[in-house]
Formats: structure tokens, sequence, C-alpha cells
């Protein structure tokens, strides 16, 4: 079975794009070059899910897509042209958001430890688990709101209601009193904000519940549709959602990859630090990609101006968010979050220490060891091969650093060698603590370059040479050739375009430093850190027009009360301060309304061709480089989108499918979608054309000669050593270029004819960079010898 030559991840929900839906866009994605359609989850999903990750029947391809028959008739369209389908599985969590729609989970709840379900998910039924053995449902406002339960009898069954929340009522359980029923339920209704849990959560939403992949039953019954697919040749492979929180990643890998086959493809959400290896024992073809994202976005960062940033950091929020600040600041919120939002898994986690040490150590001791110790943690989890000395070496700093930790760390490192339960909760609580301190706060108030903060990046890297880029590169071309790559995802802070019109402020740091101190005069930021923060967003989004569209306004609203709930200094989800936010929301609105928009119009149109450059650059060494490029939907044309929700809407085709269609007419203007069109169907198409030159090909960097040698990046990629027949090109840093040019700067070619597959043009030996560019800052040339397949 052959392996995807590229990916385009198609956003499916039921009120918007269906599998009917994706169905008509498979022959403009075949004309685009795509090989595989990649599709979000499609396993029924609570009511009115837009992203699919709440599954609640695991047995079912979600009505609202379309059902199986909908599945099976989108295979059947991609098969008639050579395509295969690719689909994303949730295995660590279900969405229990409204019981009623989980079956097991209602079963659960109604039974307790009765119900066969019980097993199935994570639950803390220990006596000492503060609710006397039940299970614990955080959803009352205070511990007073018991007092406001009713029975709903409109129903075919009696439930216990709370507002519009359902609950079901044991067997022999009912009666008048809806607080003497509650009282005799195998769950105890909780408040919020008591710390209390009955269950592992995916992070810290209540509404996803952990189950037990580690379980061979569970792994079999919540795995039926998934092997039916399989069964049925419906699918070519799978991309696994969060495996860091299963109790045993590689156990349940092992047995998938026994599912799914041999020769299907499998990659992994799999969260890698910077310089962290993937494990090479998993049975995977690689990682999802954000690895690749780093390093691809990072080296048309410009270094030089890391000093300007950090200083005007600094200065405008009196922070700098500096290598050193950013280490200090997220020890300090990884800290926040292991003893408040995921305390409860702290907690959890603590009992069973305490238990498997066999030592007598006071709990708030060993809770006081944990939460140094998983703030510590580097890593997402650490029971990976490769990081076998991480830990050790985490709790030995700690030990010395913190003496009056040694009782708590002895029975935490006794409880990890010795315990059945202690290491697997230990990692599980390492990747939440990880997730909600950094990429779900720290990447929301750290603004010396937001284009770093990107799911698995390390903003304390400023960006990355091309030294770096190209040992990166070769060695994925060797270890993981068949990773995914991209440059967007569902997951991602910022889309592709907006975090490479950010990043060219990397370029000119003093310019940026003027503008801000000119808007912050005249319209003043109620924050210094939220100021700079949202300054860089408005960046990247702003239409090189100047005309705010209502769409737009919504947009940036809704972004901005997002990130600075997430950022958490001055107001929260669970605590939103309204002063606050007014005034923030008030900012904007003068921003947009003022002279601001003016200013901020100007330096738009002045540095918007660079960040088009830097955004073609990265987009042609993505789909050229090792591993399976990824093209999100959409990201095909120029795009604007920030965090979710926002880059899940829908993705106008038609638009596409008629530039697809006018794309040979002449080389595209840079400043047109067409111009990022025309690089994403030449690669594509290549790609397609000659598989064996890219995944498991040669990887070689092209170096040029001359005064502006630094700002030309380029690979060449061949089927075995020694052989090239595909050159990728790109301008870095294009500021400098536009100040001096590209002088007698020259690139040598290997022997033979090369023909830019974007521009159609034709260079042979020595040329100049400046005629490669001519007419766009990018080129892929593609060897004319007989190997070559006609397109």
């Amino acid at each position: 079975m052959p392996l995807p030559t590229s990916t385009y991840r198609l956003q499916l929900r039921g009120d918007a794009f269906t599998l009917a839906d994706a169905s008509d866009v498979v022959e403009y994605l075949h004309d685009l070059g795509v090989t595989h359609l990649y599709l979000s989850p499609i396993l029924t999903a609570t009511d009115g899910s837009t992203h699919g990750y709440d599954v609640t029947d695991t047995g079912t391809v979600s009505a609202a897509l379309g059902g199986r028959d909908a599945l099976t008739q989108l295979h059947s369209r991609a098969a008639e042209l050579g395509m295969g389908i690719i689909v994303d599985i949730v295995p660590n969590h279900v969405g229990v958001e409204d019981p009623r729609q989980n079956a097991w989970w209602w079963d659960v709840l109604r039974r307790g430890r009765d119900s066969e379900y019980s097993t199935y998910f994570d639950i803390d039924f220990g006596a000492d688990n503060g609710v006397d053995g039940k299970i614990a449902i955080p959803v009352l406002g205070s511990a007073s709101d018991v007092g406001e339960l009713t029975i709903d009898r409109s129903e075919d069954e009696p439930l216990l209601a709370f507002y519009e929340h359902r609950f079901p009522i044991a067997d022999g359980t009912d009666g008048e009193d809806a607080q003497a029923v509650h009282d005799r339920q195998s769950y105890r209704l909780v408040s919020w904000s008591d710390g209390l849990i009955g269950y592992r959560r995916f992070f810290s939403v209540n509404g996803l519940a952990g189950i037990r992949q580690e379980d061979l039953d569970v792994f079999t019954d919540s795995h039926r549709q998934v092997a039916s697919w399989i069964e049925d040749g419906l699918i070519d492979g799978l991309r696994v959602d969060h495996p860091d929180g299963l109790a045993d990643p590689a156990g349940y890998l092992t047995e998938l990859r026994g599912l799914l086959g041999p020769d299907r493809w499998l990659v992994i959400e799999k969260i890698l630090a910077d310089g962290e290896p993937l494990d090479e024992s998993l049975p995977v073809d690689g990682t999802t990609g954000y690895d690749a994202l780093a390093a691809v976005g990072g080296v048309f960062v410009d270094p030089e101006g890391v000093h300007a940033l950090t200083a005007l950091s600094q200065v405008r929020s009196g922070i700098a968010f500096d290598a050193e600040t950013l280490h200090e600041t997220e020890l300090e919120l990884k800290t926040a979050v292991a003893r408040g939002d995921l305390s409860p898994e702290v907690r959890r986690l603590a009992r069973a220490v305490v238990r498997e040490s066999g030592t007598t150590v006071d709990l708030e001791s060993v809770i006081d060891a944990i939460v140094a110790v998983v703030a510590a943690v580097p890593v997402y989890r650490t029971d990976y091969a490769p990081l076998a000395g991480v830990l050790p070496g985490v709790i030995a700093e700690i030990g010395d650093e913190h003496p009056e930790l040694t009782d708590g760390l002895g029975a935490l490192t006794t409880a990890l060698i010795g315990g059945a339960e202690s290491p697997v909760r230990f990692d599980q609580v390492c990747g939440a603590v990880t997730a909600k301190g950094v990429e779900d706060c720290l990447f929301y108030r750290a603004n010396r370059l937001i284009s770093l903060q990107e799911v698995g990046g390390d903003p304390s890297r400023f960006g990355c040479s091309a030294a770096f880029f190209h040992l990166t590169n070769a060695d994925r071309a060797k270890r993981w050739p068949a990773a995914m790559t991209t440059l967007s995802t569902h997951d991602t802070k910022r889309g592709e375009d907006v975090r490479a019109r950010i990043g060219v402020l990397s370029q000119t740091p003093e310019l940026w430093a003027r503008s801000i101190a000119d808007w912050e005069e005249a319209t003043p930021s109620p924050d210094g850190t939220t100021g700079m923060f949202l300054w860089q967003n408005l960046f990247g989004v702003w239409p090189v027009d100047g005309v705010i569209t209502s769409t737009l306004r919504e947009r940036v609203h809704a972004y901005a009360e997002k990130a600075i709930r997430e950022a958490a200094l001055r107001t929260t989800w669970t605590a939103p301060d309204e002063e606050f936010e007014t005034a923030v929301h008030s900012w904007l609105d003068a921003i947009f309304d003022g002279p601001v928009a003016r200013s901020m119009t100007m330096l738009v149109e002045n540095l918007a061709p660079h960040g088009h450059s830097d955004a073609l650059g990265q987009k042609l060494l993505n789909l050229a480089g090792p591993g399976i490029p990824d093209v999100y939907q959409g990201t095909e044309l120029w795009e604007d989108s920030l965090v979710d929700p926002d880059n899940r809407r829908p993705v106008d085709y038609s638009v596409r499918r008629s530039m697809l269609a006018a794309s040979n007419t002449g080389t595209p203007s840079l400043a047109t979608g067409a111009a990022k069109l025309a690089v994403v169907r030449s690669a594509l198409h290549v790609r397609r054309e000659r598989p064996e030159s890219f995944v498991g090909g040669t990887y070689a960097p092209i170096v040029a000669d001359g005064s502006a040698a630094e700002h030309l990046l380029g690979f060449a990629r061949g089927p075995v050593p020694g052989i090239a027949d595909v050159i990728a090109l790109a301008t870095r840093l294009s500021l400098g270029v536009s100040e001096r040019g590209w002088g007698e700067t020259t690139v040598t070619l290997p022997d033979g004819r090369w023909r830019d597959r974007i521009t159609d043009t034709e260079h042979t030996g020595t040329v100049s960079v400046a005629e490669v560019f001519a007419s766009l800052p990018v080129a892929l040339l593609v060897r004319d010898n007989e190997e070559a397949v006609a397109q």
C-alpha cells in the first residue's frame, strides 16, 4: 500500500462541511496535486460539535457528517482518482458533557462499579477520594447548589436535574426528595471549585473523560468501527490524537499497529520539546509535524533582532521574556497549574504515591514534591526510551535545591520505581501540566516575538540558523522520512501566513519599536503585556488595503477575549474581570476607528511583501522537504487565521477552483493568493510525479556564493545518493535583500537542464540568484532528464 506523497486536512462539521461536501472537493484536491484526504475525527460526537474531538459513540460514524454510507461514498470517489483517506482518531478521551449522549458514561453513572463499563473509564472510586468512593462530577456552582436539584419526570424515565444538566437515577432509588435521591446515587455532584474530580480528564476539561486503552477489552470495543474501516479498505492510515495522555502510549501504538497492519500510514500527535528525539522503537511513521513547523518557521526569523525585541518587551511589559525569564515564568505557571486546575489529578497521584511507597510521609509533603518535579520536567512525559535520564536528573536537582522536600521526594522515587499506578499517573500529569502551563498560558503572555509561540515550540530559541535547519532536515530524511510535516493545524495559535508576517519584525525591530511608541501614545493599551501581545496579532492579520470589515473586527475581538483569559494576568475563564475585558475591547475599537489604523496600514503595506516572501519560502521548503507534508484546509491561498475556533472557519472552495483553473496563465504576482497557489500546486505535483525523490529520498543543502549568499536557503532532493532531480530555493531575510540586492551572488546547479515548475523558466550551470528569483522569491527546479514523468 503506497504511502501518501501529501495530505490535505479537512475540518469536518455537521453544520458546514460534511463527508458529502468532502466528496465534492475531491476532484479539486486531485487537480491541486494532493494524494490523500486527511479527515478530522468522524466518529459520533457531542451534538453540534464543530471539531469532533468529543466523541460520544466510538462505534458509529457521525450521522451529522453523513454516516458510514457517506464515508464509503467518499472513499469510492477518492479511489476513482487514485487518492486515499487518512482519519484522525481520539483514543485518549470521550465526550461526557451531556451524559445522555454517551451510553457508556450514562451506564456508569447509573450503576457505578456494577456497570460493565466502569473499567472503561479511569475513575477514582477510592474511599479517600473526598466523596466516599463515589464519582465526583463537578457541575454545581457551590456546595449549597445541591438544594437546587429537582426530579425531571418529563422523559421516559425520571432524571436528576440541575438546571440544564440531567443525570440518571439508579433503579430503586427514586423518590420525591431530589437531594435524598442524589445521595443514593453512585455519583456525587460537587462544585467545580471544590477541586474534586472523579475521573481522569483531557487536561482540565471536565466534559472529556479519559478512557483506559491499556485494557485490551476497552481497546477492542473502542476500535470496532476503526477496525471495520481497515477490514473494508476504506482508509490508508491514521492520525492519533494526544497519545501522551494514555497510560501506556507505546503499548497502545503496538496494538494499533497490529490492527492497522504494517503498511498503512500511522502518525501521532506527539509534542516534542526542543531537542527531544522521537522514540525510534515506536511502531509509527512519525509525529504530526510540530517539530518540523518550528524549524521551517524559525529559519526565517532574524537572530539579529533578538536584543532589540527583548529590550522592547522589557520596556513595554516590564518583562524581558528572554531565555532566563521564559524558563522562570514557565516554572511558575506549571507550578500554579499543578496546584490549581490540575490539583485533583496531583492529589490522586499523591494518594497513590503514599500507598505504593509504603511510607508514613505526610500527603501534603508528597504533593509538594510532585508539584516541584512535574513543574521542572522539560518534556511531556519521561517514560520514552530516549529520555531515560531525564527524571533522575530532575529529582536530583530538586533534592539539592530544596532539602525540605527530601521525604516527599523519597516517597515519590520509591513509588515510581516499585509502584503500578504511580508511574502511570505521574507521566499523565506531566503532560497535562505542560500543556496547560505553557501552551495555554505562557504562550499567551510572552510577547517578545509571538510567531515563535506554537505547540511544541520554544520561544527562548530565537529562530534557528541555516545550519540547524539543514541538519534537522537531514536527520528527518534519514530517521523519519514518512513523518507528517505541517505549517498550520487546527491547534496552531496563528495561521502560517500570520506567523510569517509577524516574523518579519525580527528583521526590523527598531521600526517596530518606533511604531509601538507612536501607537501607545495615541491609543494606549490597558495593560503593557497585553498590549505588546495583541499589537503583534493585529499586525499579523491587518489587511493590506486597511479595510476593517465587521467580520474581521468580530474575529479579533473574540480572539482577544480568549487570549487575555488564557494569559490569566488580569482576567480568567472562571473569574472574568468585566472592567478589564471591556477596556481591552474598547481599546481595539479605538485602534480600528482611530488614527492608529492609518499608521498600521502604512506599516503593513511596507512589510507585507516580506511577509509574503517568507510565507512562500516556508511553504515551499515544507512541501519539498523531508517527510509527508500536510496542507491545512484553505492554506493554498493567503489566509489570516488565528487560534481555534477561528482556524476552523469554512473554506470557500469555489474561489479556489476558479483560481486553480486559471493558474497556468503566466507567473502570478507575489501579492496575490495565486502566487501561493502556484507554489502549492507545483510542489504537490512534483511530489506525486517523483515520490522516490521525497519519502526516503536524499537531502543535501544548496549553498550560494557571493555577498548575499546567506539570504538564499535551499536543498536538493533525489532518489539515490549522488543524484538530485529536485531543488527547492527560497529567499531568507528579504529585507536585507531589498536594501542591498543580490549583487553578484550565484548558485551552481548540478549538471543538467533545470526548469522552474512555478515560473516555467529554465536554468543550467552557475546562475545569478537575482535571475532565479526574478519573478518570485522562491523556485522549484526539476531536472529535465529521462527519469521525468509527464505531468
